[in-house]
């Protein structure tokens, strides 16, 4: 919350410097460049809003916790990225067509390359902070907001280039101004449908990656009397892992010593991979030829 705070300032004060700096100094890139910081602002308070929801303890009606709405901020950010990369998109492309039809374009002011140098300096440090939070706590919608701020930084290089190019060259190549916001709208596009990509897979229940799943297996397989994995389902709900799994251990075993060994499990699990990690293990006794042995 308080790094999404932190990047909410930021992008308040960038946002306003860069459409008074597009405005003043004629530049469409710059402009362009101020849409998708004013994409971020509004992303920043999707994220406040849904990953405080995330974080609510499972009640009556959501036994498994909050932690869809994580994913469902993610998907939001993606989709407000995919609507402004378009329309950044078209506008760079009708400006471009313009100057190839002979019509004269306005040189950029020296304003708009001095506010896209102070963005990439800006963006590039905010991007840097949110994304180690990120990684600690396994915020995925964090760590996409994190990306936002990243695409933001790079989208601001295209920018700069776009507009020193410009300056330094003038006349006919005024067109490198819209020119850099084409670029900055593809950065855009395809920051966004990764992320879209990612959420739209959580939220359809993939399963968690075949190393995780490994690790898992080995982490299991640290019990000599826990044998013979099976019917291991893992998925993630927001930033939380759930794991279920049928285990075998001998027919012998009194369901005291068995409940130790499930609890040692569930311990170890949690201890790698976070403390709210849902765990459900099915203990059963060991099968020879498809039948239960009882010892």
């Amino acid at each position: 919350m308080r790094i999404t705070l932190w990047g909410t300032v930021v992008n308040v004060l960038l946002t306003a410097v860069k459409f008074v700096a597009g405005v003043i100094g004629c530049s469409a890139a710059m402009i362009a460049d101020a849409v998708h910081s004013l994409t971020d602002l509004l992303t920043d308070f999707v994220v406040l809003l849904f990953v405080k929801i995330s974080y609510r303890p499972a009640d009556a009606e959501h036994p498994y916790g909050h932690g869809k709405y994580e994913t469902l901020a993610t998907t939001m950010v993606a989709i407000a990225l995919l609507a402004a990369g378009g329309l950044l998109l078209a506008g760079g492309i009708e400006r471009i067509m313009s100057a190839l039809r002979g019509e004269e374009l306005a040189l950029p002011g020296r304003i708009a390359l001095w506010a896209a140098l102070i963005s990439i300096a800006a963006k590039e440090t905010i991007y840097w902070f949110t994304v180690r939070v990120a990684r600690r706590t396994e915020s995925q919608a964090l760590e996409a907001n994190a990306w936002h701020h990243r695409t933001d930084a790079l989208s601001s290089v295209a920018t700069a280039l776009g507009i020193g190019g410009a300056l330094l060259f003038g006349g006919r190549w005024a067109v490198l101004d819209p020119v850099a916001a084409v670029l900055v709208s593809v950065f855009i596009l395809v920051a966004a449908g990764k992320l879209l990509h990612e959420a739209v897979q959580e939220l359809l229940e993939k399963r968690l990656p075949e190393e995780v799943e490994n690790e898992i297996r080995a982490i299991v397989a640290q019990d000599g009397e826990m044998k013979e994995l099976h019917k291991l389902r893992t998925r993630r709900v927001g930033n939380v892992c759930s794991i279920e799994m049928h285990l075998r251990m001998p027919g012998s075993v009194s369901l005291n010593e068995a409940h130790r060994h499930s609890m040692d499990l569930e311990r170890r699990l949690r201890e790698r991979f976070g403390q709210n990690t849902m765990i459900s293990i099915h203990l059963e006794p060991l099968k020879v030829n498809g039948i239960y042995q009882p010892c």
